[in-house]
């Protein structure tokens, strides 16, 4: 629901009483009683307070600003751009924690943001999302930030209204992070930032613990959905002008292992394709050990299933992902490439790589490289190997020099980008259908949409075109870009 359709709902809730212990009531209840103290300062000041919530990371937490977003507007705040943030009387840092330089970021900002909130003593600031997940991150927020109001983590974002009550009216700081939960509550406002895409939760967390990843620790176990709850959530969604969906999750191969009713996740695709006016299905991101033939058969036979597919690699090197503890071998990964190529010849493939995970050698680079060349993946995101506290890898020895890895890195981007380019250059002078998401920014002229393999398009049109999917012929690949023109 978005938060226009929840204002029905708060204004029927009793709020003189004690707040309901059961979920999602309760926090109706509180967001009720927030809606009761933003009118009371509305009525003081007369100026309608604002936010802005700044994302890190991944699509999951882009889901949950949205849904932070939702809640932000039923409350009564106006919702700016993220680039406002220093003139907003909220705001929100949705962190991210899978490398330092994420958490960098967010110290760097917290710093700017601190000295103006000595000029402006009602501004307030909150901190939620996977870094808050960190012992050590609350403990320096509570000692070298106290000028914080919220912090909150993964594990109760669906708490927000509750705690953001209770900053509002008693004016006081607010930090309550979770070590875990069990619950899945979704029923809240939901702003989304396009009203023709949408990204759905069909779980939570993650049980690989690869050894230099921190988000089994931040995100939890796995927690998996009913299907009938992400079924009627897109039925809504299509219902409100929703065409396309992203399925989200940590490892969504993963998906329905322990519900009551065991689902695979090949199942929930083929129900999620039958929900009328839903045109296009992504998800992502799916684990290379667990992607399963019968996902495979889907993939190929649903021409809703956009031929796209994030696989990530993250070491070409047999030794590296042991020590990873990825669970497939080079040898794993390319048969399954072409297991994957040969029931979908035109698939987009696109990965994620590590440069210098400790004791990668120059063999094992070149092994890496092997496997680009070999696959010659669509485009991918290549990362910097960076130490995650408390994660197995954090105490392994042979942490590889930081030149070397540079060095690594900048051959392994050069031969990303030559195979991405002469993959993408093969598209050129063909017609395909453009989802259209926007008016391009750096030309009004034009308008910017996504393929189904994911790569942008622009091309000649105007804002009536956004959120139809129309026919494009290619004109010019210009790196992980097109030019077109409408057919």
């Amino acid at each position: 629901m978005n938060a226009n359709e929840f204002d029905k709902i708060i204004e029927n809730i009793d709020i003189s009483g004690e707040a309901p212990d059961t979920e999602p009531e309760r926090q109706y209840f509180f967001l009720a009683r927030a809606v009761r103290v933003m009118n009371e300062i509305m009525g003081r000041t007369g100026i309608r307070p604002t936010a802005v919530i700044k994302t890190f990371g991944c699509q999951m937490n882009a889901r949950d600003s949205e849904k932070l977003t939702g809640i932000l507007k039923c409350v009564g705040y106006k919702i700016l751009p993220e680039e406002a943030e220093e003139e907003a009387d909220f705001v929100i840092y949705n962190t991210c924690t899978v490398r330092e330089n994420a958490n960098l970021k967010v110290y760097g900002r917290l710093g700017k943001l601190g000295h103006i909130k000595e000029s402006r003593h009602d501004m307030m600031i909150a901190l939620c999302g996977c870094m808050m997940q960190e012992p050590d991150v609350v403990e320096k927020i509570k000692k070298d930030y106290k000028f914080v109001d919220m912090v909150f983590g993964t594990h109760n974002l669906y708490q927000f209204p509750e705690l953001l009550y209770k900053a509002l009216a008693q004016r006081q700081s607010v930090i309550e992070v979770w070590d875990g939960t069990d619950r899945i509550v979704e029923e809240l406002p939901v702003e989304r930032k396009y009203p023709f895409k949408s990204g759905v939760n069909i779980m939570f967390g993650c049980n690989n613990f690869c050894s230099y990843c921190i988000v089994p620790y931040v995100r939890g176990r796995e927690r998996s959905r009913k299907p009938e709850d992400i079924i009627e959530e897109i039925k809504a969604l299509a219902d409100d002008g929703v065409k396309e969906v992203m399925l989200l999750g940590q490892n969504v191969n993963s998906y329905g292992k322990g519900l009551d009713e065991p689902i695979t996740f090949a199942e929930l695709l083929r129900q999620v394709c039958k929900i009328y006016g839903i045109e296009r299905v992504r998800f992502m991101t799916s684990h290379p050990k667990d992607l399963s033939d019968e996902l495979i058969e889907v993939m190929a036979s649903e021409h809703k299933v956009c031929k796209h597919l994030h696989l990530p690699l993250q070491s070409g090197s047999s030794r590296i992902l042991k020590e990873m503890n990825r669970h497939y071998t080079k040898e794993d990964y390319l048969a399954l490439v072409d297991k994957i190529r040969a029931a979908m010849p035109e698939i987009a493939l696109t990965t994620d790589i590590i440069v210098g995970f400790p004791g990668e050698t120059e063999e094992d680079f070149k092994e890496t490289m092997d496997v680009v060349s070999r696959v010659e993946f669509d485009s991918a995101f290549t990362f910097i190997y960076s130490k995650r506290t408390g994660t197995p890898a954090a105490s392994m020895e042979d942490q590889v020099p930081g030149t070397t890895v540079k060095d690594r890195f900048g051959r392994l981007l050069v031969l990303v980008q030559e195979k991405a380019q002469r993959k993408n250059r093969g598209l050129s002078g063909r017609t395909l259908p453009v989802l259209v998401e926007s008016i391009n920014p750096q030309d009004s002229s034009l308008v910017s949409g996504r393929l189904e393999n994911n790569s942008v398009v622009h091309f000649p049109g105007n804002e009536n075109l956004i959120g139809q999917i129309v026919d494009v012929r290619l004109k010019e690949a210009k790196g992980f870009y097109y030019y077109g023109e409408r057919v």
